[in-house]
């Protein structure tokens, strides 16, 4: 059973708009997004979608829901298989309680809504108080922030009284308000405890989640004061280091554009939109995170980081690119942009306006562009030391990275700054980094299966095993239940295929039915010699419905196994073979091919254990004699 808090903790991550939008053609209309219903056939566009609500509507024929009803009735899911996919989107594991633990979920439910409903309720009351406090107003003024700016981001402004969130709640004394955040309790020198609100005599900024939900606040000082910036604490609805201000409020832009833009302050995110750049977001007071990653690959194919210039933005700018290297794939583009020294994004748009700030945003430098020129900057590469230096700083955040094209275009720059050839760093990089530099003396890590496999094949005189050398359901070397080692992805020079030699027959197999998923059906699971793991992989294959494509395949796989998805996507991406090329009827000679080989190779490896052990007893000659006649069958 799946808890109830961890679904409203999904609803609350995840963008109904993002999740409709991947099937239906979606444009605003006023607070809310139209489209033709997917539900009936309709020519005048009655489906709406409202992100505010986080649900769809058609006034056409009456569908309604969330995004875990969207893609139970759209693509057909089971309600466990929309949260599973719904959270893979949002980078959760779903966790399973059994019954007795249901009751503590749907509290825990419960009180995540209570607290985001009393946050609201104070974000109202901080605006309320805005409009009262005519220094507020003209601090915010004076800043270039309008009215209309501030109402479209609901800023705020706390009281300078130490409890004057008393006017705003109907019980200052209870929990709830210390569990949100908002108070601190403490015990003065005679031991009487007081408390009063975390923020005050601040300008209010409420931090908002996709569902337009306010799970914290970050306050700035008007006057001198420390700090300057405050955050909510950690609480059961907000994490700094996962949440982004200005998701909900830039959503709009970041679609529009296909770009968001990640700055490091509310003022920037702000200032950028009162001139007009409205796809900005901003981390909290804390470095870049895969979390944040997460959260940002999914809303643009663009994501930039503008920085500061100077040491500390460059250093912020370093964390952000560790931090990406994962989610660096060939689709999708990470660019930097840096400022001036004196600016940052809010001073910069203020003094030089958004057309300089567009200029700018075109100027910004690639991932790879900064990866290479920081570590070059680094040594000396008119020495071998330092080339040698460049190689080992480069090779573990190059084995990082998620695209494989992405990655070859980067040995290839690696190589030329080292002066070596793209074969020579890709042997680098696949070598294990244990053995590289370890000190005399120091015991030998153990050997994965796949290196062992690899070693005992090498071995002269050894017998290729037919099956591959596998005993579970696999993808070439990884497997449904068991995650693999990365290949090294093989270099070639753009535009040619390499050649396939000595090919692996059953990821060859694999790989075919992925693409072609009815030949699988040509297959029959009870052939004596196919390899349990060619036989699991037939049958996962053989269960998709009738018509399935590479797409379906992908989504079953990845139910089991995230990463030998990701991996399968990724070698029918580089596509050594030129397998994603063939016609079905080339896919299907290249399979009867495959399968030869496969079934001559397993009688090749029984007539050999057979004439081995000896050829005595008379179901042993007729054995021997069978697969005599097929092998020769199959030659012919």
């Amino acid at each position: 059973m799946i808890p109830q808090d961890f679904i409203q903790q999904l609803l609350g991550r995840v963008d109904i708009v993002e999740v409709v939008g991947r099937h239906v053609a979606l444009r605003r209309a006023g607070a809310n997004f139209l489209g033709l219903c997917p539900f009936h056939g309709e020519k005048s566009p009655s489906f709406t979608v409202s992100p505010a609500k986080q649900f769809y509507h058609c006034f056409g024929c009456g569908a309604h829901g969330s995004a875990v009803g969207f893609l139970m009735e759209h693509a057909g899911l089971g309600y466990v298989d929309a949260i599973r996919e719904l959270a893979r989107d949002a980078g959760l594991e779903v966790p399973e309680v059994g019954r007795a633990d249901a009751a503590e979920a749907a509290r825990e439910a419960a009180r995540q809504g209570d607290l985001t409903r009393l946050l609201g309720e104070v974000g109202r009351f901080y605006q309320l108080k805005l409009r009262e406090s005519p220094r507020a107003i003209d601090y915010l003024k004076g800043r270039g922030v309008s009215g209309a700016i501030a109402a479209r981001f609901a800023i705020g402004y706390a009281p300078g009284q130490w409890r004057a969130l008393e006017a705003a709640v109907g019980d200052y004394t209870g929990g709830a308000l210390v569990e949100a955040g908002l108070v601190i309790d403490s015990t003065d020198e005679s031991g009487r405890s007081r408390r009063y609100d975390r923020f005050r005599d601040r300008i209010m900024f409420p931090i908002r989640n996709a569902r337009a939900q306010t799970i914290g606040f970050g306050g700035r000082v008007i006057d001198s004061g420390e700090p300057k910036y405050m955050n909510s604490p950690e609480t059961p609805v907000f994490s700094k280091g996962r949440e982004v201000y200005g998701i909900f409020e830039s959503r709009e832009g970041i679609r529009r554009e296909n770009c968001v833009v990640v700055v490091e302050g509310y003022m920037d995110v702000v200032m950028l939109a009162c001139h007009g750049i409205d796809n900005a977001v901003a981390t909290l007071g804390t470095a870049t995170t895969t979390e944040h990653l997460r959260k940002l690959v999914r809303l643009a194919d663009r994501i930039v980081f503008a920085f500061d210039g100077d040491a500390a933005g460059r250093k912020a700018a370093w964390r952000a690119l560790e931090a990406s290297l994962a989610f660096a794939d060939d689709a999708r583009r990470i660019d930097f942009l840096f400022l001036p020294v004196e600016h940052d994004p809010d001073s910069f748009v203020r003094e030089r306006g958004a057309d300089a700030w567009r200029v700018m945003l075109g100027q910004s430098v690639s991932l790879s562009t900064h990866l290479l020129a920081s570590l070059c900057s680094e040594v000396d590469r008119e020495t071998a030391e330092g080339r040698a230096a460049l190689l080992a700083r480069s090779a573990p955040m190059i084995r990082q990275l998620g695209g494989p094209a992405l990655r070859m275009q980067l040995v290839r720059q690696l190589a030329d700054l080292a002066r070596l050839e793209a074969s020579e760093v890709e042997r680098y990089l696949a070598a294990d980094p244990s053995e590289r530099g370890r000190r005399a003396g120091e015991r030998a890590a153990p050997m994965t299966d796949l290196e062992r496999s690899s070693q005992a094949t090498a071995q002269p005189g050894a017998r290729p095993d037919p099956s591959g050398g596998r005993a579970d359901v696999s993808l070439g070397d990884r497997s449904l239940g068991q995650s693999r080692e990365r290949r090294p992805y093989p270099t070639a020079r753009p535009g040619l295929r390499m050649p396939v030699a000595a090919p692996d027959l059953v990821s060859r197999v694999h790989l075919i039915l992925a693409l072609h998923p009815g030949l699988a059906e040509r297959l029959s699971g009870d052939a004596d010699w196919l390899s349990e793991s060619l036989r699991g992989w037939v049958q996962m294959v053989r269960s998709l419905p009738v018509g399935s494509t590479f797409a379906n395949v992908c989504e079953r796989l990845r139910s089991v196994d995230q990463r030998a998805a990701d991996q399968l996507e990724r070698e029918v991406a580089t596509d050594s073979g030129a397998l994603s090329v063939l016609s079905r009827e080339e896919a299907s000679a290249e399979l009867d091919g495959a399968i030869a080989q496969l079934e001559q190779r397993w009688i090749r490896q029984a007539l050999e254990q057979l004439v081995s052990g000896g050829v005595r007893s008379d179901d042993e000659r007729t054995r021997y004699q069978v697969l005599l006649a097929r092998s020769r069958q199959n030659k012919s």
